[in-house]
């Protein structure tokens, strides 16, 4: 769900070609989600405004001092602005899409965020959801008042929003080297080293951490190797807000809502009881482990029966150096020691515990992978 923002290969490329983007198409995984009751029509009766709540998911968060930009640093766009910012919405700035939408490339004034020449100014991505529909509507508004509130950085900046009748938009920062997930499955990329995954994954860390540290801890919900978007640097920062919530309230354990999530990445608990916390979404950090790994995706139908699923064929595996050996990564061979390896596989054996209350907290998990970095 949601859409990322990178143009790592060319823009006149075919869609199964094109960086993956969050959303943009559901082959690394099925995104699935109960129905929303509320229709579009009651939508567009009501007098909401931003601040205010349609979906107890997307409610507005509060956070701590130090922890939130001011509403007025959301720049509210004109719908003909992005526009004239997306050249009409051209199909040669189109970056990716999916069944919420598309995302578009476009240059803004760096000053003023107003539309600029193309090569000018700085870069932004510009999703544009579908309109009409209630469940783009419920993640527009969820990312706004999310990741609105949010500075981090590994933690995607919002720059503003636009609202106009049925069309809904968000503008972000432009991430040139796309989501993690392409890096670790386009065959036809140099791949990452150990290194830069290791240096990828730490950053993502952080970022899912101080999601979690906050005053009322967010929880994601939908953490995969498709939302972990990469600058230029290859600094990791997450993306795609639209199925966070708050965390539990004071003296609660966990929230109970409707299932959401991805196929290989659903914390297998929260999937039987529709209760969850912020511990489903480390779960999904130890399936992204996995891939870092072994370079193989979370749910391939394409592979033999028995092997689809990479967290129950992967976990015998996890425990034994000798074992962990033949499923590691080809690609990475000879660039990481085998003890880091295994430190990493045994850290995501533990985020992947049947039982909520046995993983580690992000903050925990973090410690552990700085660790490894440090040590090797």
């Amino acid at each position: 769900m949601g859409l990322c923002f990178s143009g790592v290969q060319s823009l006149h490329s075919s869609r199964l070609n094109r960086p993956h983007y969050p959303g943009a198409s559901d082959i690394h995984g099925s995104n699935f989600e109960f129905s929303e009751t509320t229709t579009a029509t009651e939508i567009r009766k009501s007098q909401f405004n931003v601040r205010e709540t349609i979906y107890s998911d997307c409610s507005p968060l509060p956070f701590s001092h130090g922890q939130i930009l001011k509403w007025p640093e959301l720049k509210v766009f004109s719908f003909e602005e992005l526009k004239s910012a997306t050249g009409n919405f051209k199909s040669d700035r189109l970056l990716g899409e999916g069944g919420f939408g598309r995302v578009y490339k476009a240059w803004l004034d760096e000053n003023t965020l107003t539309p600029a020449k193309p090569g000018s100014g700085v870069e932004v991505a510009i999703k544009m959801f579908k309109p009409g529909g209630t469940q783009g509507f419920a993640q527009w508004q969820s990312e706004v008042n999310v990741l609105g509130k949010l500075s981090h950085p590994n933690v995607v900046r919002l720059l503003g929003y636009c609202w106009d009748e049925d069309q809904f938009l968000l503008v972000y920062e432009f991430m040139p080297n796309g989501s993690f997930y392409y890096h670790l499955s386009e065959r036809n990329h140099e791949p990452l080293s150990w290194n830069t995954r290791l240096k990828i994954i730490i950053g993502a860390a952080r970022g899912l951490s101080f999601l979690h540290a906050n005053e009322n801890k967010i929880i994601f919900r939908d953490f995969k190797s498709s939302n972990i978007l990469l600058d230029r640097n290859y600094n990791a920062k997450i993306a795609d807000f639209g199925l966070a919530r708050l965390g539990p309230s004071e003296g609660e354990s966990h929230v109970s809502t409707k299932v959401v999530g991805t196929l290989g990445y659903l914390d297998p608990e929260y999937y039987l009881t529709g209760q969850v916390n912020v511990k489903s979404d480390v779960y999904g950090f130890g399936v992204v482990l996995l891939e870092i790994l072994t370079g193989m995706k979370a749910h391939d139908t394409r592979r033999p029966t028995g092997q689809q699923n990479l967290v129950r064929w992967s976990k015998p595996c996890l425990s034994s150096e000798k074992k962990l050996k033949t499923i590691m990564d080809g690609k990475i061979e000879g660039q990481y020691s085998p003890k880091a390896a295994l430190q990493a596989a045994q850290l995501a054996l533990k985020c992947l515990e049947d039982d909520s209350n046995q993983r580690p907290s992000m903050k925990e998990v973090l410690e552990g992978l700085e660790a490894i970095e440090d040590n090797h």
